[in-house]
């Protein structure tokens, strides 16, 4: 009884130890909302003063990033009132919302803050300045960043500001960061290691790296020596993944298919194997046998199958495994990618499934899909093949849905169970929503190919007629003369007739796959 009584005595007091520590960190906060902005956003004006004077440009555009959406509605407030036109940017805001704050800072707005999700797929060329008022402990975040307005258009140099601390704990971190980095950098270039920074489990890295280091500041160069050395071995893992896989920077539709035939082998023998059987009954093929698919050996544990197709070829295949007596047929083949188009694609409501895989990290969780983003014209078509890794807050992954590809190619799948059609009902248009902000840089590359190879044609064809009126013009008879200069500038309008329709882009976005990546937490 004396124990429990001990024990009650020791509860009580470490609740009222608490509640005098949330009284005291509330006082210091109703203090600090008293008091003036901090000497941080009067540097931040200072700076934007500063950086005017130097571009020589009273109306320079500056972008500036917060960690915060508190932050950012303080810094909207501080510099409106000393007569700036500020824009805000955050991930709580939808698609429309996003646009007209875009077209404001692309016009009249002088500032714009915006959060890191609120900046994800943003293209700002017409500035040219970024000032990083919260740093993001990542540092391929600052990247990113900074690339919101270093794309291609872009006519001026880039000139970026971060705001750190000096001698504080992130700004001491930062330093050997940075020192240390530079060495990966210098073994696996950047492409590797900024795969590395920029995957979903690098965030809780450097969260990690952060809490330990205020945790034990004294510690901080060891810490760092742990997180480097992680992204060294996940280094060494991309750039092995990249031996095996080859080098590619695109994804084109080729490359996607030639890919899609290893994660999804048993589909597609399933898939062909019973087109085969199905069209048996309905007639004879070409050389007078009916359409089938039998199995007819084994050569491991993988099955050889005999195929005849409906216009009659026939051949010996196997669908998992290629050897000197029998070709493999995946997605590559003619007749193979006919049956896979005439699939329908991904559509709302249709229950996503939830997979695991065996070699990736806990902390990637979230929706991967494949999307394919095309233009057509009359005349050309061009298309290309986008993996996307969106998390549950609403973050996006290039790095990590390659990291995803490169394993559903080598490894294969669990399916855990299905997400019910309300669920994936919403997870598609979350996806969409996002598909479309980072869709919007490839399908202006397809456009811009389009338009050099309408360029090309046209001067081609000008060239041409050029050449023909200069000939028809040496003749001699005045009506046969105006006769085929008649026909030619006929043929000339309708060639400039065609150049116009051709000019009509039809564009495109499909969902080809979606998935739920998940760790397995059953541990089976």
């Amino acid at each position: 009884e004396e124990q429990l009584q001990l024990l009650l005595r020791t509860r009580i007091q470490g609740i009222r130890d608490e509640q005098t520590e949330v009284t005291l960190l509330l006082e210091l906060a109703r203090r600090c909302e008293a008091q003036d902005p901090d000497a941080k956003a009067e540097a931040l004006l200072d700076w934007i003063y500063r950086l005017q004077a130097e571009e020589g440009d009273p109306n320079l555009k500056v972008l500036v990033f917060t960690e915060f959406v508190p932050t950012q509605e303080m810094l909207y407030e501080f510099l409106t009132q000393r007569g700036f036109t500020v824009v805000c940017l955050n991930g709580a805001m939808d698609m429309a919302a996003r646009k007209q704050v875009q077209d404001a800072f692309a016009n009249d707005a002088r500032i714009l803050i915006s959060t890191d999700a609120g900046g994800e797929g943003l293209n700002l060329q017409f500035c040219h300045v970024v000032i990083n008022y919260d740093i993001p402990w990542n540092p391929m975040r600052l990247e990113q960043r900074i690339g919101r307005v270093d794309r291609i258009g872009q006519t001026h140099t880039v000139r970026a500001v971060n705001f750190v601390f000096q001698d504080s704990v992130e700004h001491r971190i930062r330093e050997v960061l940075e020192q240390k980095l530079a060495v990966i950098l210098e073994e696996f270039g950047i492409d590797k290691t900024g795969d590395v920074l920029d995957s979903a489990q690098a965030g809780q890295i450097f969260d990690d790296l952060y809490v330990e280091a205020i945790l034990n500041p004294a510690e901080v160069e060891q810490k760092v020596d742990e997180v480097l050395n992680s992204i060294r071995a996940q280094a060494q893992e991309f750039r092995q993944s990249a031996a095996l896989l080859g080098a590619t920077e695109d994804l084109d539709p080729h490359e996607a298919e030639r890919l899609l035939a290893h994660p999804i082998q048993h589909w597609v023998e399933v898939m062909t194997t019973a087109y085969l059987r199905s069209v048996r009954e309905e007639g004879r093929s070409a050389n007078g046998k009916k359409p089938g698919a039998e199995p007819i050996g084994k050569e491991g544990s993988h099955t050889i199958w005999h195929l005849i197709w409906p216009d009659g070829h026939e051949e010996t295949v196997c669908f998992t495994h290629t050897t000197l007596r029998t070709p493999h047929l995946g997605l590559e083949d003619p007749r193979v990618l006919g049956l896979t188009m005439r699939l329908p694609s991904f559509v709302p409501g249709q229950p996503i499934p939830v997979i695991t895989l065996p070699n990736l990290a806990a902390e990637i969780v979230g929706f991967w899909s494949l999307w394919r983003i095309a233009i057509s014209t009359t005349d050309w078509n061009r298309r290309r093949i986008m993996p996307l890794f969106l998390t549950d807050n609403g973050r996006v992954f290039a790095p990590t849905a390659r990291r995803i590809w490169d394993q559903l190619v080598v490894t294969s799948p669990t399916i855990l169970r299905h997400l019910d059609s309300e669920t994936s009902y919403h997870a598609f248009e979350r996806l969409w929503e996002a598909a479309e902000q980072q869709g919007n840089a490839i399908y202006h590359e397809l456009v811009q190919a389009q338009r050099e190879h309408l360029a090309r044609k046209r001067e081609k064809g000008e060239y041409a007629f050029a050449a023909r009126r200069r000939v028809i013009e040496r003749l001699g008879l005045p009506e046969v003369r105006s006769y085929r200069l008649r026909r030619l500038k006929q043929e000339e309008e309708q060639f400039r007739e065609q150049l116009e329709r051709s000019s009509q882009i039809l564009p495109e976005m499909a969902p080809v796959l979606i998935i739920r990546v998940e760790p397995d937490r059953g541990g089976g």
